[in-house]
C-alpha cells in the first residue's frame, strides 16, 4: 500500500470512530439539540419519534400583550358612547323659605277681607276670620319708588297685558310699549290694579325676587301665590300699605 493510500484509510478510520459514539449519543437522546419548534404545532409528529423528549421541552412562556389606547373615533365604532365630564349646572334661585304662604294669627284692626301690606317685613296679609290671616312674601318698590295708603281692588286680570307708563319706558328705553300676557310677561298670572293708581298687585317671572326691594312701587308675588290671593279676593276689597 503506497503512503497516500495508508493516509486516507487511517483518515476515514479515525472519522468513523468519532461518528459513531456522536450517533449513539443522539440517538440516546443525551446529546441532542434543544427543540426550537412551536410543540402546538410540532408535538404530535415529534413525540411520536421521540416520546421519551416529553419532559424535555421548554416551558413555553406568553408575554402580556399592551393594549393601545383607543382613540375617540375607535370608540364612537364600537359603538361604545364615550364618558363625557358633566357641565357644571348654575345655582337655581329659589325663594327664601320664610316667604312662602303660611296662616299666621292676627289681631289688628283690619276686617276679614282686607289686605294689608307692610313693605317693612315684605309681607302681604289676607285678613280671615277668626283672629288668623293668610300671609304670603311679597317684593316691594326700590329705595325711590316706595309708597304707603289705602285703595280699593278696582279690576282683576289673568295674564295680564303689560303697558309700561311713559315715565318707566323714559328710565329704560328698552322697554316695550306694549307686551301681551304670558310666561314671559312682568306682570305674571295674574293683576289686581289698586284704585286710580298706576299700581298692582301682580305676579312675577321672577320669583327669586320676592322677598326684595327691586319693582317701581308695584307689590310683586309668586305665580302660584298671586293665583290663590286672585281667587280669595273680590272687587272692592281694602288693600292697606304700609
Amino acid at each position: 500500500m503506497s503512503r497516500t493510500g495508508f493516509l486516507l484509510a487511517a483518515a476515514m478510520l479515525a472519522g468513523a470512530m468519532a461518528l459513531s459514539p456522536a450517533r449513539a449519543d443522539y440517538r440516546s437522546g443525551a446529546g441532542a439539540p434543544p427543540l426550537l419548534l412551536s410543540p402546538d404545532l410540532t408535538e404530535p409528529w415529534v413525540m411520536q419519534l421521540q416520546p421519551h423528549r416529553r419532559q424535555m421541552r421548554s416551558q413555553v412562556t406568553t408575554r402580556p400583550v399592551m393594549r393601545q389606547p383607543q382613540t375617540l373615533q375607535q370608540v364612537r365604532h364600537m359603538g361604545v358612547a364615550p364618558a363625557v365630564a358633566a357641565r357644571p349646572q348654575p345655582p337655581q334661585r329659589q325663594v327664601d323659605p320664610r316667604f312662602l304662604p303660611t296662616t299666621v294669627a292676627y289681631d289688628g284692626k283690619h276686617k276679614p277681607g282686607d289686605i294689608v301690606i307692610d313693605t317693612e317685613a315684605r309681607y302681604l296679609y289676607l285678613v280671615e276670620k277668626g283672629g288668623f290671616a293668610r300671609r304670603y312674601g311679597v317684593g316691594v318698590g326700590r329705595p325711590g319708588f316706595e309708597w304707603a295708603g289705602t285703595h280699593t281692588v278696582t279690576r282683576k286680570a289673568e295674564w295680564p297685558d303689560w303697558r309700561p307708563p311713559a315715565e318707566m319706558r323714559k328710565r329704560q328705553p328698552h322697554l316695550p310699549v306694549h307686551m301681551a300676557g304670558g310666561p314671559k310677561n312682568p306682570l305674571g298670572a295674574r293683576a289686581l290694579y289698586l284704585g286710580s293708581t298706576l299700581y298692582r298687585i301682580h305676579g312675577s317671572n321672577e320669583p327669586w325676587t320676592i322677598g326684595r326691594a327691586v319693582s317701581s312701587g308695584c307689590i310683586r308675588m309668586r305665580n302660584e301665590d298671586v293665583i290663590d290671593l286672585y281667587d280669595r279676593v273680590p272687587v272692592g276689597a281694602k288693600v292697606h300699605v304700609r
